[in-house]
């Protein structure tokens, strides 16, 4: 039962979007599996992708938030708000299977849909494991989205189980949640100063390793805390340097300029926390690439479509018309599905 959560504290990097692509990809290259993705974004950007570009989908979508229970991520927390403490014994309400409505996306995936109700429910949850009992209220709320993941995996008819977590950038109690769900991390970013802080505080706040001014608040870590509760934190797994600006098959100078100074943070981090980290055998090994074709990901997400399926040609999104090239769609599907082997 793998399972991946794509995360970065800063926002706009690519995270739904190569969470869309890596699911996508990866359910089409193992139709023997289910594949289970968690929107964890109060945007819900992952779950209007997955219903693609149809006319009534964002009315499909409001739909699952007004029936009972509320069938999306807000609603299942809701559920384990009346009884904080014990699995539910039906998750069904809460997971959908796009396919029933966008007949672009595989069979095989699910989806527990996204929901502007969780930073609602932020405080609550964040009440409920500060309970003084039963004395492990911390973990159990912690585990509350692995019970749904291990829920849906016995349940599943499938030779495996598969997951993918799209989490908010910011580290609230339901991006704690989703994070201890997940056995592997993928880092997304961009070549800039301010993706170089958000992974600065990927380590700080989540493994409390820090070698600047953070490392005196990182003392004060969350992962302290999750090992003394016996909550495992997910590995890392990948830094995938998305959008990137090629010159002659290569990043541009000024593209490798810029993620240089990460690759530096991540190398120190490695350096000092070796086990916080899956086990390549070199820096290196820890990076992939995913080129800057934004027609192409505009195109795949606004249609709902997986990138090996996207068809070349003109194509209309909001009213106008957008041509995509299939060298563009080959290069990415190429260094996407050169991602999905790494899983």
């Amino acid at each position: 039962m793998p399972r991946y959560a794509l995360w970065n504290n800063k926002g706009g990097v690519g995270k739904s979007f190569l969470t869309f692509a890596l699911a996508c990809e990866y359910a089409l290259k193992n139709p023997d599996e289910d594949v289970l993705v968690l929107d964890l974004c109060p945007q819900a950007n992952l779950t209007e992708m997955l219903f693609g570009d149809h006319e009534d989908a964002p009315s499909h979508i409001d739909h699952f938030y007004t029936q009972k229970p509320r069938r999306s991520i807000g609603g299942y927390f809701e559920a384990r708000l009346t009884s904080p403490f014990l699995p539910l014994s039906d998750i069904s309400p809460f997971i959908t299977r796009p396919a029933d409505f966008n007949e672009n996306i595989p069979e095989n995936l699910y989806l527990v849909p996204g929901d502007n109700l969780l930073e609602l429910l932020a405080e609550a949850i964040r009440q409920a494991s500060q309970m003084p009992l039963p004395m492990d209220a911390w973990s159990k709320v912690m585990r509350w989205l692995l019970d749904l993941i291990k829920s849906f995996s016995e349940a599943s008819e499938a030779s495996d189980v598969t997951a993918f977590v799209d989490c908010n950038p910011s580290f609230s109690v339901y991006t704690q949640i989703a994070l201890c769900s997940a056995e592997f991390l993928i880092v997304p970013f961009t070549a800039d100063d301010s993706s170089r802080r958000g992974i600065e505080n990927v380590f700080a706040l989540l493994y409390g390793v820090a070698d600047n001014e953070l490392k005196g608040y990182a003392r004060l870590s969350f992962s302290k805390r999750a090992t003394e509760e016996k909550i495992d934190l997910p590995r890392l797994h990948t830094f995938v340097n998305n959008r990137v600006t090629m010159y002659k098959s290569q990043p541009s100078s000024a593209f490798e300029a810029k993620s240089q100074p990460i690759r530096e943070i991540v190398g120190q981090a490695h350096a000092a926390s070796k086990k916080i980290f899956v086990g390549h055998s070199s820096v290196t090994q820890l990076f992939a690439q995913m080129p800057d074709y934004h027609s192409v990901a505009v195109v795949a997400s606004s249609e709902g479509c997986p990138l090996s399926q996207l068809q070349s040609g003109h194509h209309t999104i909001d009213g106008k018309v957008v041509q995509v090239n299939q060298t563009a769609i080959d290069k990415y599907t190429k260094a996407v599905a050169k991602l999905v082997q790494r899983l």
